[in-house]
């Protein structure tokens, strides 16, 4: 049987002590100016018995924001901010990713610079997807997606530098490497998906060389930037979170990205099979898109490096048991991971999961439902992790 406590390697580049994943979860805790402050290097100091801690998706840019309070990482006192971060991890001898992101048309006129359209690989609206933003009297809260601008070829590969940039500056930051959000609906899965993506320039239509460039673009510049072994990317073949159209080749683009990313010697896959098909984060009810077996088999195939299972793992017998089929590598805990900073030693021993409520994930009211949940010690709780 394969251990969950099993040491891994990531491109032969970065040693993890476990198989344990904490995945990026969008906290909004950022002081203004979407910087990271002491509170969210508590958070994931805390965390740092992971294997490998992948952080809350940070913006590459104003033009990428999608939700309020999330960070950022392109201005200098978000990089000092992260480095807050990356510093405690390391203190606590815990390896930590960034996971960056552009979220195209999963955006409002109310964050975008000047009150612009959000970006689009296309003009089509996300119709049936919220994001948290302010309303015309200046409360935040959730609405619908605005209607976004379709992208001239020249800005796509104007933001392969801006995504250079972000990449430069989490080195500087302290990161171990970084993970490319290729999921979930976010622009790049926006100009992958070939149902929504009817472009007609060098970034789209059928072709799949055409609809994954934009990706392929940027996961060479982050490789120029930090080296093949330290870097990721995140996808969530067949999904629909964020209005996401049925994709008929979606399978198609899956092997062909793995192929890819293997060419490149990206360190590791990030594949997500638990998504939520509507809603806002706070109410949408999750729902599972499995990713078949053979389908894996086949990514496995494809692509040699390291490959993360995220989506619905609760427990070390779950976990070791995806392990064993030979398909994965590493695990990845993402609800668990916010009632539970000791989460690796509580699988390790059997102890028991504590489960946050779920009205605090999101709050703004500083360590409640964040940085005050116990550690577990033989029978008893402790508050606050060591």
């Amino acid at each position: 049987m394969v251990s969950l406590f099993e040491s891994q390697w990531l491109g032969g580049t970065v040693q993890l002590k476990n198989r344990i994943v904490m995945p990026p979860m969008t906290r909004t805790r950022t002081s203004d100016g979407d910087v990271p402050n002491a509170l969210i290097a508590t958070y994931y100091g805390q965390r740092a018995t992971a294997g490998l801690i992948v952080a809350e998706v940070a913006d590459v840019a104003p033009s990428s924001k999608g939700y309020a309070k999330t960070p950022g990482l392109y201005t200098d006192a978000q990089i000092q901010g992260w480095r807050l971060v990356t510093d405690e991890v390391h203190r606590k001898g815990g390896t930590i990713f960034s996971q960056i992101w552009h979220v195209g048309r999963m955006a409002h006129p109310s964050l975008m610079p000047n009150g612009e359209a959000p970006w689009g690989v296309t003009e089509q609206p996300a119709e049936n997807s919220d994001v948290f933003a302010h309303d015309a009297e200046g409360k935040l809260g959730y609405m619908r997606a605005g209607k976004p601008r379709r992208l001239e070829t020249e800005e796509v590969s104007a933001l392969v530098d801006t995504f250079a940039q972000a990449f430069a500056n989490a080195r500087l930051a302290g990161f171990d490497g970084v993970e490319l959000h290729a999921a979930n609906g976010y622009l790049l899965e926006q100009f992958m998906n070939s149902a929504l993506n009817t472009r007609t320039d060098r970034y789209g239509g059928r072709s799949v060389e055409d609809r994954t460039r934009l990706l392929m673009e940027v996961v060479d510049a982050a490789v120029r930037e930090l080296g093949p072994g330290r870097v990721g990317v995140r996808l969530s073949p067949f999904g629909y979170f964020n209005s996401m159209p049925e994709d008929p080749l979606a399978e198609e683009t899956l092997l062909y990205v793995s192929k890819q990313l293997g060419r490149r010697g990206v360190a590791y896959i990030h594949l997500l099979y638990e998504l939520m098909p509507t809603g806002n984060m706070e109410t949408a009810e999750f729902e599972k898109h499995h990713i078949d077996h053979a389908v894996l088999a086949k990514v496995r195939a494809a692509f040699p490096g390291t490959i993360i299972w995220c989506g619905g793992f609760t427990s070390r017998e779950q976990a070791e048991d995806a392990l064993g089929t030979g398909l994965v590598d590493m695990i990845a805990f993402g609800r668990p991971y916010i009632g539970n900073p000791d989460l690796a030693e509580r699988l390790r021993h059997g102890w028991p999961l504590a489960v946050a409520d779920r009205s605090s994930y999101y709050t703004r009211r500083g360590e409640v439902g964040f940085t005050d949940f116990p550690v577990y010690s033989g029978d008893s709780a402790v508050q606050g992790a060591a």
